[in-house]
């Protein structure tokens, strides 16, 4: 596996071209999906063909919501009180949303169709962050009336996913080792030790200084400095590891290639297989409001039952 974005691959799955219809529908999620959102007991969740699903009891049912543009969707994100939302995918493009995910608009694309958004957070209904592949950066203040561009790095890697800790400290995870901080909203932001030059996928974190990395060949990293150094979690298994998620009091589940599933003790840090039955990639992980887990990746919605505590 080359360390180019995950996303990125399970996107270019060669799917034939399908039309979204202009009203909402029954579907059966069965497609490519790559993020979701939680807004209380509704889902929502993007992916190929601009793919939006809405859910209004926590995945058993979905339904198709009217997308602007067919291209592929990445990443989702929603302000607090969940009215104000984004999502961001391939051909340069952010869609908006005011009403809670109901409608959506494309709110800015970029003249270069070729740019690809692979993450989106939110901060609040004005200030919203979008990265993506080759060090693509773009940042509103004002709710999306405007995007600058940001240059985060000197060179172009690909910046993966963008996570908020407790404390309102931001991470950034990217390619060749990019690890980035910042304690400021956005308006600067810091190199953290890099204990890996491969790609890492996501920084999950655990307490206001524990953090979990996690990225390609199976690395998993613990930090207790916030990011300041690093202690890497025994795993033999070579695989791709894209995301994260802590889904019970001292339980982490980490997923990402086809049968790459652990979980991990949050106290002694080990880990092990899981969820033996799921064959297929996973893009993303969601906990559902019963600690029950929602998988988003290649085989579209998967639910999973409630992980075992330690």
């Amino acid at each position: 596996m080359s360390s180019a974005c995950f996303r990125l691959l399970l996107a270019a799955g060669g799917f034939a071209l399908g039309l979204i219809p202009a009203r909402s529908e029954s579907v059966v999620p069965n497609m490519l999906l790559l993020d979701g959102a939680l807004l209380e007991q509704r889902l929502l969740a993007v992916g190929e063909r601009g793919t939006i699903l809405s859910s209004p009891d926590q995945g058993r049912t979905w339904n198709r919501v009217a997308c602007p543009e067919k291209t592929t969707l990445t990443a989702i994100s929603f302000a607090p009180g969940g009215r104000h939302g984004w999502i961001v995918g391939h051909d340069a493009l952010i869609l908006t949303t005011a009403d809670g995910g109901l409608t959506w608009s494309k709110q800015w694309q970029g003249e270069n169709l070729t740019d690809s958004f692979l993450d989106v957070l939110a901060l609040d209904d004005r200030h919203v962050i979008a990265v993506g592949a080759f060090g693509l950066c773009m940042e509103t203040t004002d709710g999306g009336v405007t995007w600058q561009s940001r240059l985060l790095l000197e060179e172009d890697y690909h910046l993966n996913r963008l996570t908020r800790g407790p404390t309102g400290t931001l991470y950034l995870a990217g390619e060749h080792g990019t690890l980035l901080r910042s304690r400021d909203q956005g308006a600067s932001w810091d190199a953290i030790h890099s204990p890996y030059d491969g790609s890492f996928y996501g920084i999950l974190p655990l307490s206001d200084r524990r953090l979990l990395a996690h990225g390609l060949r199976g690395r998993l990293y613990v930090s207790d400095s916030d990011g300041d150094e690093w202690t890497p979690l025994a795993n033999e298994r070579r695989v791709l590891l894209l995301t994260a998620v802590q889904a019970a009091p001292g339980r982490i589940i980490a997923a990402g290639q086809a049968r790459a599933f652990f979980a991990i003790d949050g106290t002694a840090m080990t880990l092990e297989p899981c969820f033996p039955g799921m064959q297929t990639a996973v893009a993303e992980l969601l906990l559902l409001p019963d600690g029950s887990l929602l998988a988003l990746g290649e085989a579209g919605v998967t639910r999973l039952p409630k992980p075992v505590q330690p």
